[in-house]
């Protein structure tokens, strides 16, 4: 079993070194990837070196109720064990509740707030892996402690969605279109018993790529000195890069974008065969160039667009479906949370 700091006999002097930081844990324990023996042992090694509250999520929408406590109970950290879901609903937990402070308490105020520590425990764990942490939760756990020991913070900024007048915080991405309807199609096969393995996307894309409307496109983008990009048929926001993961491999459409910049934006203006293929070649894999390509549409760090369809189309954010959308403002929230890592 990889090393975790408090976790033996040989580290037993450091085990309290955090003595004094409260922690709040939320678990997701139906969680893919992470299992009841494995959680034990990540909570025993969390709470020799924290002052830990342990707390399972029940129902969708749980952990960002739980986390937006985490501030006013007095709480420095909110640790997630659970997938990209559980640690959007955390994020956007403990940013709702400094929302009545105003668009300062947003926009530079990570400080004012609990810290995040995400151990990855989902099929994906996009987040976790974007920031550097190993994939596996006890190795990203040992991290993480090593992190806290050194006193080791990184302040990242986050995107946010704003539409039909909710609005909802994003760690890694957000999209219009088609990759939108793959992730609406696996999550109705999920909640039929499908396990959450990047097969079951890969197939569901293939297949869902044969029934999508490859003939009219719906999307448009603006913003503040963009100029109007019309027919497009997916979009991909990123707020950091790898987009995802495909098993090991990382997916790199928007390579440029990170924590410490605005906004990226990649747009497909066709979805013919050709165009398919020749983008799946350039974003595979880790890339430090753009994807090239005519029926390319490409944005670098903007601090604010506007995606708008001429129809209702689906619309994900971290990997989360959210319904048909015609209307949908980005915005990029700089300095927005401190995380352990």
């Amino acid at each position: 079993m990889p090393h975790i700091p408090g976790n033996d006999g040989e580290s037993e002097g450091r085990a309290g070194y955090a003595d004094g930081m409260r922690a709040m844990l939320l678990v997701n324990p139906t969680a893919t990837t992470t299992h009841q023996r494995t959680m034990d042992v990540l909570i025993r090694a969390l709470g020799a070196a924290l002052d830990l509250s342990v707390e399972e999520t029940a129902y969708r929408g749980h952990a960002a109720l739980l986390a937006g406590t985490a501030h006013a109970k007095g709480y420095d950290v909110v640790a997630v064990l659970g997938g990209d879901g559980t640690v959007n609903e955390a994020v956007n937990g403990l940013l709702t509740a400094e929302e009545h402070g105003g668009e300062g308490a947003l926009d530079g105020g990570a400080a004012e707030r609990p810290a995040l520590m995400v151990i990855p425990g989902g099929s994906a764990n996009v987040f976790a892996r974007a920031l550097g942490l190993p994939n596996d939760p006890v190795e990203a756990t040992g991290a993480i402690l090593e992190a806290l020991c050194d006193g080791r913070r990184r302040t990242v900024g986050l995107g946010r969605a704003t539409w039909d007048g909710e609005h909802r915080y994003f760690t890694f991405c957000s999209g219009l279109g088609y990759d939108a309807e793959v992730i609406r199609a696996v999550e109705g096969l999920r909640s039929a018993g499908f396990t959450a393995r990047h097969t079951l996307y890969m197939g569901t894309a293939i297949r869902h790529y044969l029934m999508t409307d490859r003939r009219h496109a719906a999307i448009s983008v603006e913003g503040p000195g963009i100029p109007g990009v019309p027919d497009i048929f997916m979009a991909i926001v990123s707020n950091t890069s790898p987009w995802t993961y495909v098993g090991q491999q990382p997916v790199t459409p928007t390579p440029w974008a990170g924590f410490d910049t605005g906004l990226d934006l990649l747009g497909l203006r066709r979805l013919g065969l050709s165009t398919i293929l020749g983008l799946v070649g350039q974003i595979l894999g880790e890339r430090d160039t753009l994807p090239k390509g005519r029926n390319l549409v490409q944005l670098h760090d903007e601090g604010e667009f506007t995606l708008t369809a001429a129809r209702p189309t689906a619309f994900q954010l971290d990997g989360d479906y959210l319904g048909e959308v015609e209307r949908v403002t980005f915005r990029s929230i700089p300095n927005a949370l401190q995380v352990l890592v």
